[in-house]
C-alpha cells in the first residue's frame, strides 16, 4: 500500500498549502547575494586584525562565514515526520547529524495516539528519546502532537471516540474528530496538561506547536469539510490556543499558517491576530510546494510576527518539490529574507538535502535568526588597577530576525594559564536592539563603556581591593548574560571553548 503524505495528499486533491508572488526584491536578490567565508586566521588563532593607534588597539573582526548554533534559531530536522519512518528515524543512535551546518533543534511531529495509546498511559520515550540525543550535544527539541492525519485511521486514540467524542468517517480512510465536542476537548486538554507537565519550562524545549486542529495539526480542514459537510470556525481555533496557553506557561508556541487559510493572501486575520495577542508566533506550513509565483503565500502575514516573535519555515518534502519542479534555490533563500525566518526545516533525508543543496544551505546561515558581529572593538594597551578606562565596540546583526532572548557584550581579561582575571559587562546596550536589515545595509552601533578593574575602597580601617595580579593577559570578547556568562557563538574564530573570542592582548599594571 502506497503512504500517502501530506504533498501527496495536497496533490491528489489539488490544493496547495503554500505561495507569494516574487517581488523587487526577489530573484535578483537571491542571485546575487554571494558570501565568502574568511580562510585568514591570525597568528594568535582569532579572527582579529590588531593595528596600533598609540596608546590604544583596534582590532577588526573578519566574519568567518561558518554557521553558528544559538537560542532561537536555527535547521530543524524532522525526525519524525508524521510517519515514524521518517526522516531522521533512521540515522544510527549516535548519529546526531554534527556534518549538517547549523542544525539547532531536533522536532517531533507524530500523531496523538502513538503517544497516549491509553488514556492515561503516555509513550514519553517515544519523544526522550530522539530529543536526548541532540541535548546531549547542546541542541533543542521542538514538538507537534496531532489529531488527525491522511494515512491513519485514529491519529486521534480510538480510547476518545470510545468516551463518547463525535466523528467523522472520510471515506473509510481516517477518521477526524468533532473538533469543538466536549468530550473530545475534555480530553485534548487532560493530554496538553500532562505534556506540558513534562516539557514546559524546560530549557532545552525550543517551541511546541498548537497541533490538535486540523488535517496534520495545520490548522485547516479544507481537504474534509467537502467530504462530510461540517466546517469549524475561529472560535473553535481559539479554544484549541487557549488549551495550550492554559499549560504552556513558559515554552514558545505557534500555530501553522493555515489556520488562515491555506491559500489566503493578507497581511492580518483575526485567529492569527489572536495568537499574536497571545505571545504564539507562526510558522509557514509550507514553502515551496507549487512552482513560482505560488511558492508561498503568508511573507506579508509574517511581517506582523517577526520583529517580536521567532517565525518558523517549513519546506516542502524536498523530494516531492524535486519531482514537480517547484524547488528553487533562489527561492528557497528568499523565503528566509521575505519571512525574516529563525527557523528552517530539514523536511527530508538530511543528508541528500545537504549534498544537493550545500550551496544555498551556506549562503542561509549567513541570513537565518540573528548574526551578531562587532566589526571592531578598540581598547588601551595598558591599564592600572583602580583606574577607569574605556572599551569602544561597533555591533550590528547580520541576520533577518532580532537577537529576542537579548544579550550583553562582555570583555574578559584571562592569564596566560586561561584563568578569569577580569570580566567586564557592557550593561547599558542590549544586542536585541541591533536593526535587522537586507543583507550587508546593517548599520553598525557604537558601544562604549567606561569600566574600572578591581577598585579601590577607602576606609580608616584601611584601603581594600580585590586580589588582581599585574601581567599581560588576552582580551576576550562574548554576549550573553548580564552577569558574563556567555550564551552567543559568535562568528569570529579563537574561541576558548566557552564562547568567548580572542581579540588581543592588554596589560594590567598596579
Amino acid at each position: 500500500m502506497e503512504k500517502i503524505n501530506r504533498r501527496t495528499f495536497l496533490r491528489r486533491t489539488g490544493i496547495s498549502t503554500a505561495a507569494l508572488a516574487v517581488g523587487a526584491y526577489g530573484k535578483a536578490l537571491a542571485t546575487d547575494m554571494t558570501y565568502s567565508a574568511s580562510e585568514g586566521v591570525a597568528e594568535d588563532g582569532s579572527s582579529a586584525t590588531v593595528a596600533d593607534k598609540g596608546a590604544r588597539y583596534e582590532a577588526l573582526l573578519a566574519d568567518n562565514g561558518r554557521a553558528l548554533v544559538n537560542p532561537m534559531m536555527g535547521w530543524t530536522m524532522h525526525f519524525y515526520s508524521n510517519v515514524l519512518a521518517n526522516y531522521g528515524s533512521k540515522l544510527a543512535p549516535s548519529d546526531t547529524l554534527d556534518d549538517f551546518p547549523g542544525l539547532s533543534t531536533v522536532y517531533l511531529r507524530v500523531p496523538w495516539a502513538f503517544v497516549e495509546p491509553e488514556e492515561g498511559r503516555f509513550v514519553w520515550e517515544l519523544l526522550d528519546t530522539p530529543a536526548q540525543r541532540w541535548i546531549e550535544k547542546g541542541k533543542y527539541v521542538a514538538f507537534r502532537i496531532s489529531a488527525m492525519e491522511s494515512w491513519l485511521y485514529y491519529a486521534t486514540p480510538k480510547w476518545v471516540f470510545d468516551a463518547g467524542a463525535k466523528g467523522y468517517d472520510v471515506e473509510g480512510n481516517y477518521i477526524e474528530p468533532e473538533y469543538d465536542d466536549a468530550i473530545f476537548m475534555e480530553k485534548v486538554e487532560n493530554f496538553v496538561k500532562a505534556f506540558a507537565a513534562r516539557y514546559d519550562n524546560n530549557p532545552n524545549v525550543v517551541f511546541v506547536d498548537v497541533g490538535h486542529f486540523g488535517m496534520w495539526g495545520e490548522g485547516h480542514t479544507v481537504m474534509t469539510t467537502p467530504k462530510h459537510g461540517h466546517a469549524w470556525g475561529v472560535e473553535t481555533q481559539k479554544r484549541h490556543i487557549d488549551i495550550y496557553l492554559r499549560h504552556f506557561r513558559s515554552t514558545q508556541l505557534c500555530i501553522s499558517d493555515d489556520f488562515a487559510g491555506h491559500d489566503n493572501r493578507a497581511a492580518r486575520f483575526e485567529i492569527t491576530d489572536y495568537a499574536f495577542s497571545k505571545g504564539v508566533t507562526l510558522r509557514d506550513d509550507s514553502i515551496l510546494v507549487q512552482p513560482y509565483p505560488n511558492s508561498w503565500y503568508h511573507s506579508e502575514l509574517a511581517q506582523q510576527f517577526w520583529p517580536t516573535l521567532p517565525v518558523i519555515l517549513e519546506h516542502e518534502h524536498y523530494g516531492g518539490s524535486v519531482d514537480r519542479g517547484s524547488w528553487d534555490k533562489d527561492l528557497f533563500l528568499k523565503a528566509v529574507e521575505d519571512y525574516h525566518s529563525s527557523f528552517m526545516s530539514i523536511h527530508w533525508w538530511p543528508r541528500v538535502l545537504l549534498e544537493e543543496n550545500r550551496d544555498v544551505i551556506e549562503k542561509i546561515n549567513r541570513r537565518m535568526g540573528y548574526r551578531l558581529c562587532a566589526d571592531s572593538v578598540e581598547w588601551p594597551k595598558s591599564v592600572s588597577r583602580g583606574e577607569k578606562f574605556t572599551i569602544k565596540c561597533k555591533m550590528r546583526n547580520a541576520g533577518v530576525a532580532p537577537c529576542y532572548k537579548g544579550g550583553y557584550l562582555c570583555f574578559t581579561l584571562k592569564d596566560d594559564k586561561g584563568g578569569v582575571v577580569s570580566a567586564l559587562v557592557v550593561d547599558n546596550f542590549d544586542v536585541k536592539s541591533l536593526e535587522v536589515a537586507a543583507p550587508d545595509k546593517a548599520k553598525a552601533v557604537v558601544v562604549e563603556q567606561e569600566f574600572c578593574i578591581a577598585p579601590r575602597y577607602e576606609d580608616k580601617a584601611g584601603v581594600f581591593f580585590r586580589s588582581c595580579a599585574a601581567g599581560e593577559d588576552d582580551l576576550y570578547m562574548s554576549v550573553g548574560q548580564r552577569d558574563g556568562t556567555p550564551l552567543y557563538e559568535l562568528p569570529y574564530y579563537g574561541c576558548d571553548g566557552h564562547k568567548r573570542y580572542k581579540i588581543g592582548k592588554i596589560k594590567l599594571t598596579e
